[in-house]
């Protein structure tokens, strides 16, 4: 993840160099070969198993409204993942994780039963956790590292004026609804406003984007192969610390 023109301040790891190098040369080879078309947003109807998520959006809330009464504890999004901090450094944008590149928190899934039950019935799931905005949180310009998954939201807490909070994909404007998912490609550049007095939470999923062979096989291994990244390295290690802190015993 990067803004519009600026470079990543770290000069990353050799592996972490030939990963990215391979990716570049692999975007528009996925956006070719993908079973779903490429477009900044995409039709719900073409992912059959969205809708059973929705159906089970009240029960996903329910869970995160429990972690909302404390959500002074848990971490900022750029805590977790460092390249985060490109594009937000500030404690208004807070994160509950469940899965991530070879990361999976037991214990939050422990703590989110159904969510964790839904996650279990999104093909190709990569990243999962809820994305917490506060009131007047905007999030920049930007572009994500790799179309070779897909990101979705499910609106679980949605402030009003809707209109007024909302997420733009490749010049598309979207306002999020409860209950209700988009799907969209975070390659194309997309910008988040929050321009209301309320809090917005979504259910933050990245999922394998349907792709014709031989390419869905490039796409496995570039899965396969992120988990060993600088980056994703770092954000698990991020993640276990937190983790460590936020369920010790308490006296």
């Amino acid at each position: 993840m990067q803004p519009i023109d600026q470079n990543p301040p770290v000069k990353p790891s050799l592996y972490s160099r030939i990963v990215f190098r391979f990716i570049d040369w692999l975007h528009h080879r996925i956006a070719q070969a993908s079973l779903v078309g490429d477009r900044p947003i995409f039709d719900n109807n073409q992912f059959p198993w969205v809708r059973d998520l929705e159906a089970q959006a009240p029960a996903i809330r329910a869970e995160l409204d429990s972690l909302l009464a404390e959500r002074q504890n848990l971490p900022s999004f750029h805590e977790i993942s460092p390249d985060v901090g490109m594009i937000t450094s500030d404690d208004q944008w807070k994160t509950f994780v469940f899965l991530g590149y070879g990361l999976r928190s037991e214990r939050n899934l422990a703590r989110c039963p159904a969510t964790a039950r839904a996650l279990r019935r999104i093909p190709g799931v990569r990243t999962a956790f809820f994305s917490i905005l506060e009131p007047g949180k905007r999030i920049p310009l930007h572009t994500g590292p790799y179309n070779g998954v897909l990101r979705l939201h499910l609106g679980l807490v949605v402030p009003q004026p809707s209109e007024r909070c909302w997420i733009e994909v490749g010049g598309q404007r979207y306002s999020w609804k409860e209950n209700e998912a988009v799907v969209f490609d975070d390659l194309y550049p997309h910008q988040v406003h929050n321009d209301t007095d309320g809090l917005r939470a979504v259910l933050f999923v990245d999922f394998e984007r349907p792709c014709r062979a031989p390419v869905r096989w490039l796409n496995r291994l570039v899965l396969l192969a992120a988990p060993f990244t600088d980056e994703i390295r770092r954000g698990k290690a991020n993640q276990a610390a937190w983790e460590r802190r936020y369920y010790q015993p308490k006296n």
